[in-house]
This record gives structure tokens, C-alpha cells and sequence, in this order.
């Protein structure tokens, strides 16, 4: 059955003031003048996305917002930049609608020289395949889908969450009680049968009617591993 919800805005963002205009947004940019401002020394890229999306691939030099949420990145952005106002500003994301908000949010706050990614990484990544353009996005872009990670670049400039070992591939464990997003490297997914430890794969091993008891009641939340915060959850690991 499909569900229509309405919302307010696509993306919760906590802007109250009443002078804040989305119309006064930062400029687009194509791939080719990304990379152009990109090589320039008063440039500073910021990275609008989650910090596991960060994680597993960004652009030469971005900025990561170590934030949870949009609502908290934006002023959070502001004020890691502060320093800066005068420099040339480029803000991305995946498909380029929360850096559009944050660059009209960044005028705001008195940057003046904004710019974002026009389509985000999604369309830069195509604009440089086809017109053979040199690639300033590292490692892989995570999509919001089952794959979970659409591979830009060979680099992997991640490590898997439970050895260290360099890995970039996101899974949620097979726990349905735990069901935790994380960086897992196919060793560890073989020896933990694609759990986030050795807790988890008991509980999977067990009969379904024991795990359904197990899960009666259980909030499990946005249950997301967040090494940027280091919240590592003793059990993550060998």
C-alpha cells in the first residue's frame, strides 16, 4: 500500500528565524568549476552528509560536520568556518538538496563567496566519467538503497568496524534486535555470519521463536555506528 506523508520541509533543518531566505542560496557549480575552485588555496570544501556516508568516501580535502543530524550540522558548519567567511566556500552532499539549504543557510550567516555541487556527487561523479575529467572524489558514495554504496574510485579509504583491515562495505548486522549499520570486511562477515559480534550471531543461531521474544518491546532506535564520536560499542570487536 503506498503512504503519502506531508511534511513541512524535505529535510528537517531547526531554522527558525524568520529572516532566513532560501532564495538567497550559494551559487551552483558544474564538476568542471568544482575542480577549478577545488585547486584554488582560499577554497574550503564541507562535506553536508552523515558521517558514515563521510566515511566510506569523500572529495580531496572536504570537511566532515561531525554531526547526527542536519539540524545539527548547520550551525555546527557556521561555526567550524568561521574563520573563513572571506574564502570561497563549497558545500556538496549526495544529490545536492541539503547543501543547497546550507549554502543559503552559510549567507546567512554573513559568508559571502558560497558555492554547491550542482546534482552533488551522484552528478558529478557522471559529468566526469563522460567528459573525462579529472576525479577529485575518493572511495565510494553511499546511496540510501540496498546496496548501500555506489563505487566512484578504486580507493577504499575506510576500515572495517570490527579488525581495522581496510574495508568500505556498509551492512546492518543480522541480528533484527541490534540491526546496527556498519563498515564490515568480508573476513569478518564469514567469522560473525554478518554480525556486528559474537553476541549478535548467538542470537541468530538461536530458534526464530527465541529471537521474536528477545525483540518483544525493543526501541532500537537509529542504530548507527558513529566512529567520528567514538561511540564504539564494547562488543564491536573481536
Amino acid at each position: 500500500m503506498l503512504k503519502i506523508k506531508v511534511r513541512d520541509k524535505i529535510v528537517a533543518d531547526g531554522i527558525s528565524d524568520p529572516s532566513f531566505d532560501m532564495r538567497n542560496k550559494g551559487r551552483y557549480v558544474t564538476a568542471t568549476e568544482f575542480n577549478s575552485l577545488a585547486a584554488e588555496p582560499d577554497t574550503v570544501i564541507v562535506d553536508m552528509r552523515n558521517h558514515y556516508e563521510y566515511e566510506v568516501g569523500h572529495f580531496q580535502n572536504a570537511i566532515e560536520i561531525p554531526s547526527d543530524t542536519f539540524r545539527e550540522q548547520l550551525p555546527m558548519a557556521a561555526e567550524m568556518l568561521s574563520e573563513h567567511k572571506e574564502k570561497n566556500i563549497i558545500m556538496y552532499c549526495t544529490g545536492g538538496i541539503r547543501c543547497e539549504k546550507a549554502s543559503a543557510y552559510m549567507k546567512h550567516r554573513g559568508f559571502k563567496n558560497v558555492f554547491h555541487l550542482e546534482g552533488g556527487i551522484i552528478h558529478y561523479a557522471n559529468n566526469v566519467k563522460a567528459s573525462q575529467l579529472p576525479n577529485k572524489f575518493k572511495g565510494k558514495n553511499f546511496v540510501f538503497d540496498d546496496r548501500l554504496g555506489e563505487r566512484i574510485t578504486e580507493e577504499i579509504i575506510a576500515r572495517c568496524h570490527q579488525c581495522g583491515l581496510p574495508a568500505d562495505t556498509h551492512t546492518n548486522c543480522k541480528n533484527e534486535a541490534c540491526h546496527l549499520l556498519f563498515i564490515q570486511c568480508e573476513h569478518c562477515a564469514t567469522q560473525f555470519q554478518g554480525c556486528c559480534s559474537a553476541s549478535c550471531q548467538e542470537v541468530i543461531n538461536m530458534p526464530e521463536e527465541v529471537q521474536k521474544e528477545l525483540r518483544k518491546g525493543q526501541d532500537k532506535g537509529k542504530m548507527i555506528f558513529n566512529k567520528s564520536k567514538q561511540r564504539l560499542r564494547p562488543h564491536l570487536r573481536h
